[in-house]
């Protein structure tokens, strides 16, 4: 991340979001790359399937709630949440962001086609020739 930003005037701040003391006035953006079944990886890593199982996605997604919570409560309101993962079960996805209110994320992936009718992103790799990532952009007291 800190190379990716290195033109750009911003801090970059690697934490446990649920641990995190909000600044007096919140973060402006916060990238929230939450920790998955890692099933979108598959076509690189197929023995993932068998690792994984109901308990896991049960553990992982009540991860997924406490952390988004998290980063609505340290964003300034108005500022922007990138929530994102490496996998397309609906339950560590669309699921975990239901109620939130969003800004369609297509725009942020321009070069990209045939992204559905949004206003979250889904990657897949039979579509996009990637693992099957989820990106979706959330703007919490706009």
């Amino acid at each position: 991340m800190r190379t990716a930003t290195a033109a750009w005037d911003v801090d970059v701040l690697v934490a446990d979001a649920a641990e995190l003391p909000r600044p007096d006035d919140g973060f402006d953006r916060i990238l929230l790359d939450v920790p998955c079944t890692g099933l979108g990886a598959l076509r690189r890593r197929p023995e993932a399937r068998w690792r994984r199982t109901e308990a896991d996605l049960t553990e992982l997604t009540a991860l997924q709630a406490r952390l988004l919570a998290a980063a609505v409560r340290l964003v300034r309101p108005g500022g922007l949440i990138g929530y994102v993962t490496c996998s397309p079960h609906r339950a560590e996805t669309a699921a975990i962001v239901a109620g939130q209110p969003m800004q369609d994320a297509r725009p942020a992936f321009p070069a990209v086609p045939a992204l559905g009718p949004g206003p979250t992103v889904q990657l897949w790799p039979h579509r996009h020739g990637t693992d099957a990532m989820f990106c979706a952009l959330i703007r919490p007291g706009a």
